[in-house]
């Protein structure tokens, strides 16, 4: 993710964070200010804030080492100022692997609540009234930053389990309905509760917070993507990628110029390029690279080519493409076939069309 610093591993998996979740951090000092609050209680909030994103990142770490346990990676996770995001390679598609994948979430939230819990001694402040527990509260102390850590577990499990999409809760319920029901439509009624919670969150932000309008668009724009994703992913089942791949391609030589390449890309509709020599695939040629380089008109294409790439057989499943482009970010692949021997290519334009099509013929 762009305008990410990344902060280290865990298990494997790289951890980072969103320059936006400064955001946040600015968010909760102004409004300690204009409470009338010091430098200390600012920093109490301060510290609070960094501890619940370690909740967070744990939180992440449940979903991703469950999924590793099904042999699904996870590329890295990132702190945005509306929580973290585990970027799995894909999600399960068997309900009783989602599930518990989905579980693994809040049922760490519910681990460390219960550990705060016994450390923290909630009784006495619920047997508080109003003034003396406010009195409390604004006091800065490790007693009372354990309190609010206890509360925000506690309410991180209760958010993450709304039954909608994107959230865990969505999860859960598609993994259960999809016991009974294919996936397509599970993840259908999954993805309508969520986008009526966003309806209900956005309306909310707009009369008492306006936090709540930025987490209705996420759950929003979340439910809508995951929904077209798997619809998508139905549409191709069964396809191979040589029913989508691109057979009429200009295959370049190593010696070839960036001159010889712009004139090619003017005089046709293809953007990227497939370097071949000695009936080897040598590399990829990019548009960015020729456009960013086209002040160099005599310089080689060997000069600039990707090296590192992988290819794609015929015969594989098409949903293998989405796989490949989700975990490399590679989304222009040569295409083999017997022999390793080059048939073509396949990009995210052309499988967009054939989904297009066949959605058209299924209608």
């Amino acid at each position: 993710m762009k305008g990410a610093l990344k902060i280290g591993r865990v298990a494997g998996i790289k951890i980072e964070v969103h320059w936006t979740f400064t955001l946040i951090l600015l968010w909760v000092v102004f409004l300690d200010i204009q409470r009338g609050g010091n430098l200390a209680s600012s920093l109490m909030n301060i510290t609070l804030i960094l501890f619940l994103f370690v909740c967070v990142v744990l939180h992440e770490l449940g979903h991703a080492l469950t999924a590793k346990r099904m042999n699904i990676k996870t590329k890295q996770i990132t702190l945005l100022p509306i929580g973290g995001v585990a970027s799995l390679e894909k999600m399960p598609e068997k309900p009783s692997e989602e599930l518990l994948v989905a579980l693994a979430g809040p049922a760490v939230n519910v681990v460390l609540a219960m550990l705060l819990y016994l450390v923290v001694p909630i009784q006495t402040y619920i047997s508080l009234d109003a003034a003396n527990l406010e009195n409390l509260l604004s006091a800065p102390s490790l007693q009372t930053l354990l309190f609010y850590l206890f509360i925000a577990n506690v309410m991180l499990v209760l958010f993450n389990m709304i039954p909608a999409f994107p959230m865990d809760g969505g999860r859960v319920l598609r993994a259960i309905l999809s016991y009974r029901m294919d996936r397509v439509k599970a993840t259908d009624i999954a993805a309508s509760i969520g986008q009526v919670f966003a309806v209900i969150f956005f309306v909310l932000g707009l009369l008492y917070n306006p936090f709540l309008v930025l987490i209705a668009l996420f759950i929003f724009i979340g439910a809508y993507g995951e929904n077209q994703m798997v619809k998508q992913t139905s549409m191709i089942e069964g396809y191979l990628i040589e029913s989508a791949m691109l057979t009429k391609i200009t295959i370049l030589k190593p010696e070839d110029t960036i001159d010889q390449v712009i004139v090619l890309i003017l005089a046709g509709t293809e953007k990227d390029f497939i370097v071949v020599d000695q009936e080897k695939i040598v590399g990829i040629l990019y548009q960015k690279d020729i456009i960013g380089h086209v002040k160099f008109g005599s310089m080689k294409i060997k000069e600039i080519m990707k090296q590192k790439f992988r290819t794609i057989d015929k015969k594989e499943e098409l949903k293998k493409f989405f796989e490949m482009v989700n975990k490399e970010g590679q989304r222009f692949i040569p295409v083999t076939g017997d022999d390793g021997v080059l048939e073509g290519a396949i990009d995210m334009h052309n499988v967009s069309e054939f989904l297009l099509i066949r959605s058209q013929l299924i209608n």
